[in-house]
Formats: C-alpha cells, sequence, structure tokens
C-alpha cells in the first residue's frame, strides 16, 4: 500500500473514562499508521459541551501511552494542523466558514422549529410507525425573512431528497444509503459550536487525514459525511469500520459485565503488553493459531483488510491467560519493576512494611507461575511485608484435627525448628515429614496448621520456600505466637 501522505486519527470525546472498544479502535489506526510509514493524529472532539469531563482527556492520553501507543501530532504535542482540541479551533471560526458556504450554496439552512414541535413531530412519526427524523419543514424558509434571534439558532443540511450516496469501505466493501430515508440533520447547535458531524468532517480534510478508521456504530453516519464532503468541495477519506466489542453474552459490553476501561484494567494488574497484545485480537488475526505478538510483529503484522466485519468478543477468561503468559515470560527484574510501579499506583493497604527488592527477588519466582494478574501478587505475599498476622484461631486447626492435637504439634514443632541448619527448604520439608510422621498426623494437616501459623493466610507461595525466606526467628516467633493463640482461647472446637 503506498504509504506516503499516509495519515489517521483517533478523536475521541472526553465524556469519561476512555472505552475499551474506543481504545481498540485507535489501536487499529495507529497500528495501521505504523505499518505504512505514516503519522498518527489524535484529536480531542468536545463541541458537546455539556458532556465534557474534566480531566477525560489526560486520562485518554495516559491510557494510550501506557499501552505504548505513540502519537505524532495532538493536543499535547501540537503539529502543523493544530489546534488538536475543536473547541480551540471553533474559536478560530473553520466550522462557521463551512456553514456560510453550505449556507451560500443552498446546501444548508436555518431552522427555527421548537423543541416542542420536534417532539410532537416524533411522537406522531412514531405512532404512525414510521421513521423518526426531521420533516424539512425550514427547509424552503427564507432566511432573510427571519428574525435576528433565529438566525443564531441551528443550521440544518439539506440533504439531497432522491438518488443512492455509495461508500467504498475497506474492510466491508461496497455500502449503499438511500438518500431520501435520512433527514436534514443539525450541523450547526443553537449554542454556536459544530455537531459532530460538521466539526469531523471539516477536522479531517483540513488535518488531511487519508484514512478513517472508526467503529462500525458510526456507519449511519457514513452517508451524512460523504455528502458534506462533496457538498463542501473535499476529497473524502478512506473509510475503515472496524467491529465493535460485544460482552460473551453477546450484547454491547458495558459495566455489567466488569472492567470496561482501560483504567481499571490497570488496577485490576493487567500488563500494558497483553492489554495491548489481547485488544489487537479483538477483530484482527494474522492466521488461525497465533495470539501472543510483540509489538514490532503487530505493527509489521498489521493489515486493515485482515480486521473481520464480525463482531469481536471480549473474554475475559482469555485475557486472564494472556496476562498470566506474560507474567510468565517476564524476565524477574522485569517482573518486580512491574509490581513496584502497581503497588505505587495502586498501593495495597496491607502492607504495613515497603516490599524490599531481596524479598520480592526470593518469593517472586515462587509466584510467578501461581498468579494471572499482579493484582493477586499482594494477597499471596501479605505476609512477608506486614507488622503483624491477623487470622482467626480456629484456621489453625486442620481437618479431623482438634484443639488439643493441633496445640501438642505446635509445641512439637518449635524445637524442630530451631535444631535445622542449614534453614533452608529442603532442610525444612525433610525434618517437618519426618514431624508429621512421628505425630501420626498426615503431612498435610501439620503443613496446613504451620501454613496459617507463619502466614495468617490459607493460600500463600510454597511453604517450605516461604519459611526459608521468612527466617528461622520470625518463623519460631509466629509459631510461639500461634500457640499463645490457642491457648487464651482454650478448646474452640
Amino acid at each position: 500500500m503506498n504509504s506516503i501522505n499516509m495519515r489517521t486519527r483517533f478523536a475521541p470525546s472526553p465524556t469519561g473514562e476512555p472505552h475499551v472498544g474506543n481504545i481498540r479502535t485507535a489501536v487499529f489506526a495507529w497500528l495501521f499508521a505504523r505499518n505504512n510509514n505514516g503519522s498518527f493524529i489524535i484529536r480531542v472532539e468536545d463541541t458537546d459541551q455539556a458532556r465534557s469531563v474534566e480531566g477525560a482527556t489526560d486520562s485518554i492520553l495516559q491510557s494510550l501511552s501506557w499501552l505504548g501507543v505513540d502519537w505524532d501530532e495532538g493536543p499535547d504535542k501540537g503539529g502543523e494542523y493544530g489546534p488538536y482540541i475543536q473547541s480551540e479551533r471553533q474559536k478560530q471560526g473553520i466550522y462557521s466558514k463551512a456553514v456560510e458556504t453550505l449556507i451560500d450554496s443552498n446546501q444548508a439552512y436555518y431552522c427555527s422549529c421548537s423543541t416542542e414541535r420536534l417532539d410532537k413531530l416524533r411522537k406522531t412519526q412514531i405512532k404512525s410507525s414510521k421513521p423518526p427524523g426531521y420533516d424539512g419543514h425550514c427547509r424552503t424558509k427564507n432566511i432573510n425573512q427571519l428574525p435576528a434571534e433565529l438566525k443564531s439558532q441551528v443550521v440544518r443540511f439539506a440533504m439531497p431528497k432522491s438518488g443512492v450516496t455509495e461508500v467504498s469501505d475497506t474492510i466491508r466493501g461496497t455500502i449503499k444509503f438511500e438518500n431520501a430515508l435520512i433527514d436534514d440533520f443539525v450541523i450547526l447547535k443553537s449554542d454556536g459550536f459544530p455537531t459532530y458531524h460538521l466539526a469531523n468532517v471539516v477536522d479531517d480534510h483540513a488535518m488531511k487525514i487519508s484514512h478513517v478508521i472508526r467503529a462500525e456504530e458510526w456507519l449511519p453516519s457514513l452517508p451524512r459525511h460523504i455528502n458534506l464532503y462533496n457538498a463542501l468541495g473535499f476529497d473524502p477519506p478512506i473509510f475503515a469500520h472496524v467491529p465493535i466489542i460485544l460482552a460473551p453474552d453477546r450484547t454491547k459490553l458495558s459495566k455489567r459485565h466488569g472492567a470496561t476501561s482501560i483504567k481499571e484494567f490497570r488496577s485490576k494488574g493487567y500488563l500494558a503488553s497483553a492489554m495491548l497484545n489481547f485488544l489487537c485480537l479483538l477483530g484482527w488475526s494474522l492466521d488461525d493459531k497465533t495470539e501472543i505478538f510483540t509489538v514490532k510483529e503487530l505493527i509489521e503484522f498489521f493489515s486493515i483488510e485482515r480486521v473481520s466485519k464480525s463482531s469481536a468478543i471480549f473474554d475475559n477468561k482469555k485475557l486472564e491467560w494472556m496476562n498470566g503468559h506474560y507474567i510468565r515470560e517476564f524476565e524477574q527484574s522485569k517482573l518486580i519493576g512491574n509490581l513496584k510501579k502497581y503497588w505505587t499506583d495502586f498501593p495495597v493497604s496491607t502492607f504495613d512494611i515497603e516490599p524490599t527488592t531481596s524479598k520480592l527477588e526470593a518469593v517472586v519466582p515462587l509466584i510467578k507461575d501461581r498468579i494471572k494478574t499482579l493484582e493477586e501478587a499482594a494477597p499471596m505475599i501479605n505476609f512477608l511485608f506486614s507488622e503483624t498476622l491477623s487470622y482467626d484461631p480456629e484456621m489453625l486447626i486442620q481437618k479431623k484435627m482438634d484443639y488439643k492435637s493441633t496445640l501438642y504439634a505446635l509445641n512439637e514443632v518449635l524445637p524442630v525448628i530451631n535444631e535445622i541448619n542449614p534453614f533452608n527448604a529442603n532442610n525444612i520439608e525433610d525434618n517437618l515429614r519426618l514431624l508429621a510422621d512421628k505425630l501420626s498426623i498426615k503431612p498435610g494437616q501439620l503443613f496446613g496448621t504451620l501454613r496459617i501459623a507463619a502466614t495468617g493466610q490459607r493460600v500463600s507461595p510454597p511453604l517450605f520456600e516461604s519459611l526459608e525466606i521468612i527466617g528461622k526467628d520470625k518463623t519460631v516467633e509466629s509459631i510461639s505466637l500461634a500457640v499463645q493463640k490457642l491457648n487464651s482461647h482454650g478448646d474452640i472446637n
């Protein structure tokens, strides 16, 4: 594909935390640009001022940056075709000039219809089983006959009343729309701001966007945009409408299905590399078997022609599997770095002591194969970074044991632990298995009691290796405390 002047864009509205569907579309546009040695642009579409949320733009940029998606032009970088925020472009009069051009050529008109009339029209159309839409009431009015105050009301585009709008979509092929089925839509609101339709077309032309890659939910807007391009005398870009993302139940992915924003997935301990890889596979594939890609491979292999028409299913289990794969493949130093960064961004309330690199170097290899997200690490190694262990004494008593047998076993463990030298995992295991045999209890019963005594947790890294990391003195102290807990509670069984 010719890569000269190849320019794609991501044009989000700052209305909240970025949805994974929007970010996936941005990723596709970015990959397409990078694959073709083109430019990737970010433009913030904030013309709907009522819905704009403070801080949303920063959140969008941070989400993309976290994933490793970089951009060549944008609100934070500037560029030859700025400003890159539509409200700032609106102040330059770029949209009002386009509106004037359309009005002067009789391809747009002022509309003075009240909200009450439009509501009544809509209800009448629905009652008559007709598709709701504007009826062109103001289309034939002479603007010079309107009172001056009405000239500041909305402006509508005059859609062709007949014929077909035909568009070639890179993913979906040729698409045809009956013009008569599309009403005269608003292009300039009463507050003086352009609607999405007008601003989108004007800005894509002004910024020399060559390819518009967006979600299929914008397909109904396509004939409106094509007619605007034609009316303004602009050459339209090449369009590609990517499939939407559905939940496993094949409904629209929403909060009831769990996390939907990049920040939420970050907070749950997903890695940027795994998230990027996963998002790329939501609608695109290289073949029927390859699932793990480096960023370099994604850029090299991506092509818009291999994007599917069918909706993509967001499979959380597959994301977990993929994240676990990346965790297992990480070099230890990189995984430790990711954990520390994660705990800085999302502090662990149960850590009393800041995790040291030396202890992490000892324990991370023990949990690397057991966790699927970074979030799962802290509960598993919490005992290493807590001042005190908090647990119910009843947890010490294992199945088919009672208060007396548990207390007896713990008292018998203490001298054995004290005598182990060197205090390493192999020696600890050998001595404790011999003790279990001597006490005529199953090793699992003894080990279960010791796990609670030493870690306060039912689930932890392998016991013997954990005890080695804790150290002999701390292990003895924890077992002695367990004995005290049982003694102070009496026969709790």
